[in-house]
């Protein structure tokens, strides 16, 4: 059986700064579909849901860390609804990249994926950089456009196009997914 990994990037975020005020806008926007998107990928058989997500330079931050912050931070109702439940898989990065550092590439090897659908933040930083690392491992990948929060809409377009152009990958929104 072919396994899509449906895999979250960086939503553990405390929106605490530079950026983080127009991210949390965008954050806001696709919070209700990336979470219906983990709910149905959660009821599938076909589909792992892992989490990714930065260490923000804190080589020791556990899962929990990372969490706490996250709700002690300015958003908390953003990231309530799409926290990691205990069972499922949850890496650290410590770049751009799912793949840079992480072990995730021999994670989706054990499990047999063959297809990733890339959500979370920020589109035109990490998703895409996620997406060129996914591309040249050949992976097929995904991503809806309603579950990416970009912190610049012209360069999170952008980056959408490169993705769709350069890597292949298909842009649909999150009720395509999982069809």
């Amino acid at each position: 059986m072919s396994v899509t990994a449906l895999i979250v990037i960086d939503m553990l975020n405390s929106y605490d700064h530079e950026d983080g005020d127009r991210l949390a806008a965008e954050a806001e926007r696709i919070a209700e579909p990336l979470h219906g998107l983990i709910g149905r990928a959660r009821e599938r058989d076909d589909v792992r849901v892992l989490y990714v997500n930065d260490n923000f330079g804190d080589f020791s931050a556990s899962r929990q860390d990372l969490i706490d912050q996250a709700l002690d931070g300015r958003r908390p109702d953003i990231v309530e609804p799409i926290l990691p439940p205990p069972d499922a898989t949850f890496l650290t990065k410590v770049r751009h990249s799912v793949f840079y550092g992480t072990p995730l590439e021999y994670v989706l090897q054990r499990i047999g994926a063959e297809q990733l659908i890339l959500t979370g933040q920020v589109t035109e930083q990490c998703v895409l950089y996620s997406a060129l690392d996914a591309y040249v491992r050949h992976f097929r990948i995904m991503i809806p456009r309603d579950a990416v929060a970009c912190i610049d809409p012209e360069l999170g377009e952008a980056a959408l196009r490169m993705m769709e152009r350069n890597m292949r990958a298909e842009i649909v929104t999150a009720a395509e997914c999982l069809c």
